[in-house]
């Protein structure tokens, strides 16, 4: 279908709806519909069933077991996937969307258009949902929620945020700040009252999550210190009175402690510069937390390696090119550089540090922190940091528990993360196995979502095109898009 409207970033609902109308075919499947003959990965601890069946209908899975055991209603369809994998669509609770461009990045690409594209995107790639962080105007993201709920959009991933939490000028990396300043998005606090007082306000509009930032490059910027203990205390303590769940930005060990210790509900970032220690191990033990490592954005980028047609696949040509040659948003050195020392070291940490993590009862979560750089970007992410979390010790059933049903714990989804009755369809269907190796999880057949199998071809010759119409003389005149520039920026954590 030839698309018709200009890509402009205040598009009115019905033109996203014919920017998309490929991938709603999908609505025009029968209500009931009988899968059988697959590998069955359940998503928990549970066995897989081999040779299952299951039936979904109205977009719930309302039968499940082996096959032969499940009965079709009458007047299903039947859909034959012998020989395939069956699991359940991810969960990623931690990227930034909206202000990625992939031929640029800019707050004036921040639209309802561009998040339902990362959100198609992270569908492509098999994600139910994801949790955009810290990086929204409140009254945009509870919009895009009601309108996505309300059946507004065509089938994508469903989007959460939490609202953004740091000190005065500081919090995000960067080039996100460079997003999120012009657009409020962050509630600037500089005292335990201020803290207090933000997060009433965030409660009485019934936003469920808040993030907050501690991070040592905020001493050096905006009010020129990071969030104290005693700030970010206080606004803990309110959060959990009022049944919100926070979720810390912490990169470095000292941080990481005094976040844990406050008792925040999901820690963010690994240790990387240093090895964890006995302390912080036993605080890890005493307190649980939820964990979303995020590590794979400081990697070298896998197009590095070669032809990559997993990722090449939803790139422009001209983009692919950009990533192997360092010329990305979010510094990052071309795939001709040399392995630097400092990223040997932040190997070396990350293997003890990870195992570590795990034993001391950290409840690993998955999350990737795309959307600041396309050499990391919406869907083909959740696959890396998949194989990382394997490739640092994690069994690939564990992997595939933390990436489909324990968000849904995060997120207070009852709804999905499993294939189980009751449950969303909401599921992946792959040509391989990746119980036996995680990343089989590329090798997908279809989506579903809610029952409704994604046009991914349809999706993929979309994302191929350049994404950014607009005049690029103007746009350096408001110096808000100049394509390619280097930077001098260090490369930072979200």
């Amino acid at each position: 279908m030839q698309l018709k409207c200009r890509r402009v970033w205040r598009l009115s609902a019905a033109c996203i709806l014919l920017a998309s109308a490929g991938a709603m075919t999908a609505f025009s499947q029968s209500n009931t519909v009988l899968y059988e003959g697959a590998r069955l990965v359940i998503g928990d601890a549970s066995a897989p069933i081999e040779n299952g069946a299951f039936v979904a209908q109205n977009g719930h899975i309302t039968a499940i077991g082996r096959k032969g055991s499940v009965k079709a209603p009458g007047g299903a369809s039947r859909v034959d996937l012998t020989g395939k994998t069956v699991m359940p669509a991810l969960n990623n609770i931690h990227l930034h969307a909206g202000y990625e461009g992939f031929v640029s990045w800019s707050v004036e690409n921040h639209s309802a258009e561009n998040i339902l594209d990362h959100l198609e995107r992270e569908a492509f790639y098999g994600a139910g949902t994801a949790m955009t962080m810290g990086d929204q105007p409140a009254d945009f993201a509870i919009k895009f929620r009601e309108d996505q709920l309300a059946g507004k959009f065509p089938p994508a991933a469903r989007l959460f945020f939490a609202a953004g939490f740091a000190p005065p000028g500081g919090g995000p990396d960067a080039l996100l700040i460079q997003g999120t300043t012009p657009l409020h998005a962050v509630n600037e606090v500089s005292t335990p009252e201020e803290a207090v007082a933000a997060v009433r306000r965030i409660a009485a509009r019934k936003i469920e999550h808040v993030k907050f930032w501690v991070d040592n490059r905020d001493n050096t910027r905006g009010g020129m210190k990071k969030m104290p203990p005693e700030v970010y205390t206080a606004l803990i303590e309110e959060a959990h009175k009022h049944g919100i769940t926070v979720h810390a930005h912490a990169t470095n060990l000292q941080d990481q402690k005094g976040v844990v210790k406050a008792g925040v509900d999901v820690l963010v970032h690994t240790v990387a510069g240093e090895k964890l220690d006995d302390e912080f191990l036993a605080l890890l033990k005493e307190k649980k937390p939820y964990w979303t490592p995020v590590m794979g954005l400081g990697d070298r980028s896998e197009l590095c390696d070669g032809a990559n047609p997993f990722i090449e696949q939803t790139l422009p040509d001209s983009v692919v090119a950009d990533v192997k040659a360092g010329k990305t948003w979010l510094p990052s050195p071309p795939c001709s550089a040399p392995i630097s020392a400092q990223f040997m070291l932040r190997e070396e940490n990350l293997k003890y540090n990870f195992p570590k993590y795990i034993a001391a009862g950290a409840r690993i979560v998955l999350g990737s922190d795309a959307g600041v750089s396309a050499k990391y970007s919406y869907g083909f992410a959740e696959h890396h940091e998949m194989g990382m979390y394997v490739r640092l010790g994690m069994t690939p059933a564990d992997t595939i528990i933390a990436s489909t049903s324990r968000p849904t714990e995060v997120l207070r989804l009852r709804d999905t993360g499993t294939l189980a009755k009751g449950k969303r369809a909401d599921f992946i269907v792959l040509n391989a196995n990746p119980l036996d190796d995680i990343r089989n999880t590329r090798e997908i057949d279809s989506v579903y979502l809610n029952g409704a199998r994604i046009d991914r071809a349809a999706l993929q010759a979309k994302f191929k095109q350049a994404l950014v119409d607009r005049d690029a003389t103007q746009a350096k005149l408001k110096k808000d898009y100049v394509p390619h520039p280097p930077s001098s920026r260090k490369a930072e954590g979200l």
